[in-house]
C-alpha cells in the first residue's frame, strides 16, 4: 500500500540520510519524494512509501528523530472512495 507523509526538518546536512535509513530499516520503499526549503529555514520533505505494514511504525521513528520536528500521515492514496446515495 502507498502512503504519504509530510515531514518538516531542521536544516542539516545528515538529516535526509537519517530519514531514509529510518524508512529502510522499518521496511518501506520509498517511491517518490520532494523536498523544499520553507522560508524560516526550515525543510519540508513529501515522500511516498510503499509497504504493507503498518505505516504508524515508520511515522512514530521518524517523529522520534531528533532533526524531524513533524511528521504527518496523509490519507492514503489507493483506499476506494465510498459512493454517497
Amino acid at each position: 500500500m502507498i502512503h504519504s507523509l509530510e515531514l518538516t526538518m531542521q536544516q542539516r546536512p545528515e538529516v535526509v540520510e537519517r530519514v531514509l535509513r529510518v524508512t529502510r530499516h522499518r521496511g518501506f520503499t520509498v517511491t517518490q519524494m520532494q523536498m523544499r526549503m520553507n522560508e524560516d529555514a526550515s525543510l519540508s520533505l513529501d515522500m511516498e512509501v510503499d509497504s504493507e505494514r503498518a505505516i504508524e511504525l515508520l511515522s512514530n521513528q521518524l517523529n522520534k528523530l531528533i532533526d524531524v520536528t513533524q511528521c504527518k500521515v496523509l490519507l492514503p492514496l489507493n483506499v476506494p472512495q465510498k459512493a454517497h446515495a
